[in-house]
């Protein structure tokens, strides 16, 4: 009902008008606002009223501008970071250890054994180029198919506009001086092919033999490469963990493409994590391992030692990159620091909680791991080397229905996969795709080593450890091949580095108002006396732009109904007399009277007359919508018999 009484006031408020003008309304706003400067531009004379409307329009835009600054501040979303320090009970962060050697040379010999005959050879023309200081002549040949495939190389570049390549097996290099370089052609003969250079003859042969045991060891089935690594009853041989003793059934095991067998303590998969009671070396973890650098694969790893990495639960462990090494004939202790990472989210930065908003199907996701931009950038390289090359690279996960790269199946796998990696537009596609975790913890290192066991020491230690390995009374370890490693809590304390905004709404709506008031001593109020007059100004807007349409409405109305008035012949009706009847002798018939809009004379009248006058107070409330017509003349009665 309310609603109703509502709309019909509207309606009645339509058609009575605004009832002022835009003047009025704006003379009024100047004279009841609350902000300095109108009042004084309708009070004051015709100089201070000129100043004064300069000043308060200069001041305007001054706020303005300020304004516009200030928003265009707070929607750049800027972030400020703080430190805060704490102190209390931590997980111990999961620890992954790795041989530096991923598989044992006993094991896989079988498979590398025309490589390993092939680089011998080639190093033999390099280091002994003259003929008949080779080896034994009597030595079965050399299987060359796979050296055709990713060729070894030199390059003579004497003269620099006409550089000379010579194949090693080949050519006579004796007078060249510069080191090896491995070619990666598109198909074999092709001259398509790209040169990946080297200042040293040992780096251009670890890389040939990388190349060419990828493409050997991508054909063994994962379980066979799992065997041929070390296990963990023989590399783990003691380990400790506070005062409680643990062995190698502790560790979860997984498979490295770059280290092998990799064992990981704490990773929080089936168990809870551990915490750490107290900081200090002796509430750490304490292990011996066992490398067993005597069956090394000579060309693949030229480092011996321990890979180790301190990384949080359940992510996966990229060891080439964050991983050290630990050396063997050593005691490497390793005391760590916490510092706990939080980043803002959008629109702050572009980081993500758990990966699920980022483009790059992550591939580390077959092992049960968290989210993070390792394993985004290796996974978006992967699908590129699947898109582009038809094969996946053997030191990354693979997706199913997908094999491994190697020489028989994709000939031209290392030429693709060495432009590939090369790409600066691939490259920047998988940086742009890939997003920092908003949440991170990194674990700082301090690591010191000594020499262990001591001369004094060694003998002894070497006959235990041997005999709980081996239940042997023979020494069958010694200094080249273990290692022990102390982790460690130096202290509780944590850094946690945070990220704040630096501009709030609550910044913003007070520096607006600061500016606002400053310049033209104003406050919210003003701002809404300043809407209601935009509201009153489009009210009147509304009003006038609805009376003109009604007025256009009207004369088109009247102007239709001038055209559509009957002349005096057409609307006198005469009737044929019937059988029987004559028609009467008529008068001249009057003349008709002249029809006029309401309220008005005729041209031709001398004076109104008494209907016209009549109707002229009909028509001054409505006319001229309404118009008077004068009655038509009735027709003559018929004379009967």
């Amino acid at each position: 009902m309310n609603l109703k009484k509502y709309f019909i006031r509207a309606l009645h408020r339509l058609q009575k008008g605004p009832g002022y003008t835009y003047k009025e309304l704006l003379v009024w706003y100047c004279d009841n606002t609350n902000t300095h400067g109108p009042k004084r531009i309708i009070k004051e004379g015709p100089k201070k009223k000129f100043i004064w409307f300069f000043l308060t329009l200069l001041f305007a835009s001054l706020v303005f501008w300020q304004w516009g600054i200030l928003i265009n501040t707070y929607l750049s979303y800027n972030v400020t970071s703080s430190l805060s320090i704490g102190f209390k009970t931590m997980k111990f962060p999961a620890v992954t250890v790795c041989n530096a050697n991923p598989f044992k040379y006993s094991e896989v010999k079988h498979l590398l054994k025309e490589l390993d005959r092939l680089i011998e050879a080639a190093l033999e023309r390099i280091l002994q180029p003259t003929p008949g200081n080779g080896s034994d002549s009597s030595s079965p040949p050399l299987d060359l198919g796979l050296w055709h495939q990713i060729p070894l190389v030199l390059i003579d570049e004497h003269d620099k506009d006409n550089p000379v390549i010579l194949d090693i097996f080949e050519s006579n290099p004796a007078r060249l001086s510069p080191a090896p370089v491995p070619p990666q052609c598109s198909h074999q003969g092709s001259g398509n092919c790209t040169y990946r250079n080297f200042t040293s003859a040992a780096q251009a042969v670890t890389e040939w033999y990388i190349l060419q045991s990828t493409s050997i060891l991508s054909r063994v089935p994962l379980q066979e490469r799992i065997r041929m690594g070390y296990q963990a009853e023989d590399m783990i041989l003691a380990c400790l963990y506070g005062a409680e003793p643990c062995n190698y059934k502790n560790f979860t095991q997984i498979y490295h493409p770059d280290h092998g067998n990799c064992y990981i303590f704490n990773w929080g998969m089936d168990e809870e994590a551990l915490n750490s009671s107290n900081p200090g070396a002796e509430f750490g973890l304490k292990l011996i391992l066992d490398i067993s650098q005597q069956d090394y694969i000579p060309y693949l790893s030229s480092a011996a030692g321990a890979r180790l990495m301190l990384h949080q639960q359940k992510s996966f462990p990229f060891l080439k990159d964050q991983g050290i090494y630990a050396m063997a004939g050593t005691e490497t202790s390793i005391g760590v620091l916490v510092d706990e990472l939080e980043r803002m989210g959008y629109p702050y930065s572009d980081c993500t909680m758990n990966g699920s908003d980022v483009p790059v199907k992550n591939l580390y996701s077959q092992y049960n791991t968290s989210y993070s931009i390792q394993a985004c950038l290796r996974s978006c390289f992967q699908n590129h080397m699947m898109e582009i090359c038809g094969c996946g690279h053997y030191m990354f996960p693979l997706p199913e229905g997908v094999n491994y790269c190697n020489n028989e199946d994709n000939p031209g796998w290392a030429y693709c996969y060495s432009s590939l990696r090369s790409s600066i537009r691939h490259r920047q596609i998988c940086i742009d795709s890939c997003k920092e975790t908003c949440n991170d913890t990194q674990y700082k290192m301090t690591i010191s080593m000594a020499d262990w066991p001591s001369e004094a020491s060694e003998d002894w230690i070497f006959h235990i450890l041997s005999y709980e390995r081996d239940m042997s009374t023979n020494v069958t370890l010694d200094r080249n091949g273990i290692i022990k490693l102390n982790i460690y809590f130096q202290e509780y304390n944590y850094r946690t580095i945070s990220e704040s905004a630096a501009t709030t709404i609550v910044w913003l709506l007070s520096s607006l108002g600061g500016q606002f008031g400053f310049w033209m001593g104003g406050s919210v109020l003003c701002l809404i006396e300043f809407g209601e007059i935009i509201i009153d100004s489009l009210w009147i807007t509304v009003i006038n732009v609805i009376g003109w349409c009604k007025g256009l409405k009207q004369k088109r109305a009247q102007a239709r109904w001038w055209r559509l008035t009957p002349t005096w012949a057409s609307s006198t009706r005469t009737r044929a007399p019937s059988p029987g009847t004559r028609r009467c002798p008529l008068s001249p018939a009057p003349p008709r009277p002249t029809t006029t809009p309401c309220g008005c004379s005729p041209s031709t009248s001398s004076g109104p007359t008494a209907t016209q006058k009549a109707s002229e107070g009909r028509t001054r409330a409505g006319c001229p919508r309404r118009v008077c017509l004068a009655p038509p003349e009735r027709a003559s009665p018929l004379c009967p018999n």
